[in-house]
């Protein structure tokens, strides 16, 4: 680790920003802490029991999982990454969709509870975590998420697909061993909606899509490769907030081909590898930022995909609550100067 991640962070007075992606508004109050050691996770060890007997998720085991979807190799029982049904889904996928022609499905702010709610077994060893995946099985656990996105945008009745995964107890994973989640809903959730009425405003107002222009401000880049770049946002919610983004304007995360894939795989690596170091391996959640299905046209030059990763540093209480807004004592060009000289 950088000798500056011990370093007192520069004198700063508070701020408010806006952020012109979700068009939410942001306090920075860095007189909340001084030092980026004083964000390092004390949670322990999300796979601090590195071979428990009963996991159903380990090579060998599969008889005890939900109903598989598919896996990588396919049919082979030396398996890389399996996808499988939730146990517990929150959605079903055995009740009608709501009629495609209305959301009004049962009555004007319910719909049936229909959906799918999978999840993605990452590895077949019980110890081993994205973190230390190589970068192409990184890329082959993303190819993964796209080729099931696909599957879902066939079947007609999903209008949006979130893929997330939560790393540690208090980012909300119940199973230790690394797997990530695909939910796929019959309806469009109100912040994507959110998301990207404000990106149509910024675009109206400049004619450049907020995402894209992002690549601009080099205080806030940490690493990039060929076809992506990692940066703290300018108006990050959260302490050590990371997005990655693609150079060249994409809608869809379903559209990524293998060869960005691969790039992209070892980029979020790095970018896990450089937040568990600096931070002593803090939970996590990570989300994919995309389009909903058959976006009209006229979105799309503004309507730009990117996945998000948020290390779990601190808590959401009331003034978040009450007002929509989030208070960060780490300005993001801090965040990006700190990460960007971590050596991993």
């Amino acid at each position: 680790m950088s000798s500056s991640s011990e370093a007192q962070l520069p004198n700063r007075s508070s701020e408010i920003r806006k952020d012109a992606v979700f068009g939410r508004w942001v306090v920075f109050s860095p007189a909340r802490s001084r030092r980026p050691s004083d964000f390092k996770s004390k949670a322990p060890n999300p796979n601090s029991n590195p071979n428990p007997s009963s996991c159903p998720f380990c090579i060998g085991r599969e008889s005890e999982c939900a109903p598989e979807i598919f896996r990588v190799p396919p049919q082979s029982s030396d398996w890389k990454i399996r996808v499988i049904e939730n146990l517990y889904p929150a959605l079903r996928r055995d009740v009608n969709p709501p009629d495609t022609g209305s959301d009004h499905a049962v009555g004007p702010c319910q719909v049936t509870g229909f959906g799918f709610h999978d999840v993605v077994i990452e590895t077949p060893h019980h110890p081993v975590t994205m973190c230390d995946l190589e970068p192409e099985a990184v890329g082959e656990v993303l190819l993964v998420y796209v080729e099931r996105v696909r599957q879902l945008k066939a079947l007609g009745s999903v209008k949006y697909v979130q893929v997330f995964k939560n790393h540690g107890a208090a980012a909300g994973a119940s199973m230790t061993h690394s797997h990530s989640q695909i939910m796929g809903i019959p309806v469009i959730p109100p912040s994507v909606t959110a998301r990207l009425s404000c990106m149509k405003e910024i675009f109206d107002l400049t004619e450049k899509c907020s995402v894209c222009d992002l690549q601009s401000d080099q205080n806030l880049m940490i690493n990039g490769s060929t076809h992506f770049f990692a940066i703290a946002p300018f108006a990050a919610s959260y302490a050590f907030e990371i997005w990655i983004i693609p150079r060249e304007h994409s809608t869809y995360f379903h559209e990524l081909d293998r060869a960005k894939a691969m790039d992209l795989g070892g980029l979020l690596k790095l970018m896990l590898q450089k937040l568990a170091k600096q931070l002593n391996d803090p939970p996590f959640n990570f989300v994919i930022h995309t389009a909903p299905f058959d976006l009209s046209p006229s979105c799309l030059p503004y309507s730009h995909w990117f996945l998000q990763i948020v290390p779990l540093l601190g808590t959401t209480a009331g003034f978040e609550l009450g007002t929509g807004c989030y208070i960060n004592p780490v300005f993001p060009e801090d965040a990006a100067k700190v990460l960007r000289e971590v050596d991993c």
